[in-house]
């Protein structure tokens, strides 16, 4: 991937993980557009960062990515970058009364919106690359976060898949795969002894730079290279103690 000189679509681009690619795309020379679905992030964001593009919109709803993409196609149509970045956790088990509902967001967000993303992004002519933030859950899922685990093992899936049909189109589909970080995903306080954002960008640029198209740190670049017995002493490890 070319670091600069792109424009580059972020979805949850203005907080976390997505926060820091923000941050050092735009150290990179290049133009950030930023969606998300709380007004308030994406104003103080726009605060720090004046350069920076904004569109509000809910990825959870299919008439919302269609207007994403649509205002991406007529006011932005140099566009050549998507990183499907958005994504939310919930900590729920199949016993809760709300389980089902939460369920269906976390799937709408973490699954159906990078999906229609893409599928909508192939009538887009500047697409070149695509980044898809995944997780080391995706090999190895938590069981505090079973929905989240699944719809991250989806979409490594997908990414695979995406990748191979993507070679005749010159589209490069590179997966930035994290592992927990100091973040708020799943709830403020859940992750506080985690690495920080600024950790992972350090090692996924420098990736970047080497032209490596999967972006592994810590925990999930042991998970990406785990064996089947490594993986299952790591589900009891984690899910048993």
């Amino acid at each position: 991937m070319q670091l600069s000189n792109n424009k580059i679509l972020i979805t949850g681009g203005a907080s976390g993980i997505g926060k820091g690619l923000t941050e050092r795309f735009l150290q990179k020379g290049n133009t950030v557009i930023v969606c998300g679905r709380r007004v308030e992030v994406l104003e103080a964001l726009q605060q720090e960062f004046p350069e920076v593009i904004t569109f509000n919109c809910d990825l959870s709803l299919e008439t919302e990515r269609i207007r994403l993409y649509e205002w991406i196609a007529t006011n932005h149509p140099d566009t050549n970058v998507l990183i499907n970045n958005a994504g939310i956790q919930q900590w729920t088990q199949p016993g809760m009364e709300d389980f089902w509902q939460k369920a269906k967001v976390e799937m709408a967000t973490n699954m159906e919106a990078p999906l229609h993303l893409i599928h909508l992004f192939m009538d887009h002519r500047a697409l070149n690359v695509i980044i898809n933030t995944t997780s080391g859950l995706s090999f190895c899922p938590l069981t505090k976060v079973p929905v989240y685990s699944a719809t991250k093992a989806f979409f490594h899936s997908l990414t695979l898949s995406v990748r191979h049909l993507m070679k005749e189109r010159g589209v490069e589909v590179i997966e930035l795969i994290p592992p927990a970080i100091n973040t708020d995903l799943g709830g403020k306080g859940l992750h506080d002894e985690a690495p920080p954002v600024s950790a992972l960008m350090d090692a996924v640029f420098q990736q970047l730079e080497s032209g490596k198209n999967e972006l592994t740190f810590g925990f999930s670049e042991r998970m990406a290279k785990a064996t089947p017995d490594d993986l299952k002493a790591t589900f009891e490890m984690m899910n048993n103690r």
